[in-house]
């Protein structure tokens, strides 16, 4: 018989029979153990991360099966590569990764925010209170602190021709990454990239248009944006010149070679004569194509597809230069920065359907043999490249990721340009006002509000504890002057600089980035807290 009661039962002429099958071979845990356990696995995933936060914040190395190695301290790339076990872990590597979804930004804080609301609620737990009442509590408090920041935030003013705000807040996301040495020049090219594909009117900005492009090699310093289209391609011949101008580009999706009859009959050729005549039908063929290109005024071919050696040299001949193997998404980009339009056939190919650019030319790097086509002074200047060079392929990866991180953070703005202060002055002013809230309840749900409010200090203390700062002491200080002075951007000085005021050293953080933390967290806590019985299939799945 089975290892738990009430999975063998009689039908109603007395057979026996299993309601669950193989129970013996699962592992099952209930009520406050699994809840336990839970929060148990979500703490050593916060406390791992905790580390990460913050500009003095340290990396952490990732080593895949396959030995590839990651160095970051982007908390969503992190949780994705930690390859976890547990169900509750897998459930807190969702949470960074919607974050970083939703806003890009602010991936680690909403892991260590998770990870001190449970950690919270085992209090509450072990002093009786039922996990439901705790999660309703948890709700009503978020609530509360979303109130607080919307009285808390700032109108910030989103403005094409002062970019300057918009610079210290890229500044304030890459300050915790690899890139701060050359944090102001990746902060310029994270604000142009966006300004340049934003749609302020419409507040939007469509991610597609910004590519980003790396290189190994050459120093961080070197990474530029540019207005326009790069591409890992050269030009199919050597001999062709290497910068052209004024140029109208031809953007064709159908290879340069003979038709083949697209039915499934075979061309048997049995003479020497039906060999010439072949031949001279395809170069015949060959000509036409390159002479439709040229009679529609274009300058330079971009094909999708290849070409062999005979249709090269007669291109090179005919003093057409093209370029070979360009991949889909780059075709879509360099249309659209162009203005042409993606030709499928030869014959449908007219004047009109030509793309502008002012500048293509070939750019070589050192004394390796790579090249890149660059097609920039395009008529819509609506797509950009931000082109990234670094020491190694590791930073390089982490420098595509802060850059990243920093678009996303502008987008934001240009979204919904409201901002709190950043430093942790967000969280401990949200943490005030959730105690305060307290006091005035009667009901069971005070302790979860408090719990909340002690939840919410983890960041400025994880914050001061990363910068070599004693953490309760200078979170004691923080909140006595938050309260003294009425004033919510005082916030840990990470930087030693003497002055807790964050305005006044721009570290300023998206309203929406804030708010988005605080819920889903709240959401994933409150998920956490109501299961109460875990079932796995075998005796190691815990």
């Amino acid at each position: 018989m089975s290892a738990f009661p009430g999975t063998f039962a009689f039908d109603e002429y007395g057979r026996p029979f299993i309601i669950l099958r193989d129970q013996e071979r699962q592992k099952r845990i209930t009520g406050t153990d699994a809840i336990k356990t839970h929060i148990m696995a979500a703490r050593q995933i916060a406390s791992t991360l905790k580390t990460s936060l913050g500009p003095k914040g340290l990396d952490k190395i990732m080593v895949s099966p396959d030995g590839d190695v990651t160095v970051t301290n982007d908390g969503a790339t992190i949780m994705k590569l930690m390859e976890v076990d547990h169900e509750i872990a897998k459930l807190m590597v969702q949470l960074s990764q919607s974050q970083d979804d939703e806003i890009g930004d602010g991936t680690t804080g909403v892991v260590v925010l998770a990870g001190a609301l449970l950690e919270q609620a085992e209090g509450l737990i072990d002093r009786g209170i039922h996990p439901i009442r705790i999660a309703d509590g948890f709700e009503l408090a978020a609530q509360c602190a979303i109130k607080q920041l919307d009285a808390i935030a700032q109108p910030f003013p989103v403005d094409p021709k002062n970019k300057e705000p918009l610079i210290q807040i890229a500044m304030t996301t890459l300050g915790s990454k690899i890139v701060n040495k050359c944090h102001r020049q990746m902060a310029e090219m994270a604000v142009d990239a966006v300004l340049n594909v934003a749609d302020i009117e419409k507040k939007d900005v469509n991610f597609e248009l910004i590519k980003i492009e790396t290189k190994v090699g050459g120093r961080m310093e070197d990474s530029m944006l540019v207005k326009g289209v790069i591409v890992d391609k050269t030009l199919s011949h050597s001999q062709m010149p290497k910068e052209l101008k004024n140029v109208k580009l031809a953007i064709l999706t159908c290879p340069f070679e003979p038709p083949k009859p697209k039915t499934k009959h075979k061309l048997d050729v049995t003479s020497a004569e039906d060999y010439r005549a072949l031949r001279e039908y395809e170069q015949e063929k060959f000509t036409q194509m390159v002479k439709q290109v040229k009679d529609a005024g274009a300058t330079l071919a971009i094909c999708q597809w290849g070409f062999d050696d005979e249709a090269n040299h007669l291109l090179l001949q005919q003093e057409l230069p093209a370029v070979r193997w360009v991949g889909g998404p780059e075709i879509e980009l360099i249309a659209i920065a162009t203005g042409g339009r993606i030709v499928p056939r030869f014959e449908e190919l007219t004047p009109e359907k030509l793309g502008v650019a002012g500048l293509v030319r070939e750019m070589a790097f050192g004394t390796s043999k790579d090249k890149m086509l660059v097609i920039e002074e395009c008529k819509n200047s609506k797509a950009v490249t931000i082109f990234l060079r670094g020491g190694n392929a590791m930073i390089i990866a982490e420098a595509k990721r802060s850059i990243h991180d920093a678009i996303c953070v502008v987008r934001s703005l240009v979204k919904d340009s409201r901002i709190v202060y950043g430093g942790g002055a967000a969280e401990i002013s949200c943490s005030l006002a959730v105690a305060k809230e307290a006091d005035q309840l009667s009901t069971l749900e005070q302790y979860a509000f408090r719990a909340f409010s002690v939840a919410l200090e983890s960041i400025p203390l994880a914050l001061a504890e990363n910068s070599g700062l004693h953490p309760i002491e200078t979170l004691s200080e923080l909140k006595a002057s938050q309260v003294a002075e009425k004033k919510a951007s005082l916030g840990v000085d990470c930087m030693l600089s003497g002055d807790s005021d964050m305005k006044s050293h721009n570290v300023v953080e998206s309203l929406h980035s804030k708010k988005q933390q605080i819920l889903l967290s709240t959401q994933l806590v409150k998920m956490i807290l109501k299961i109460d019985d875990v079932r796995s299939k075998n005796e190691g799945g815990m």
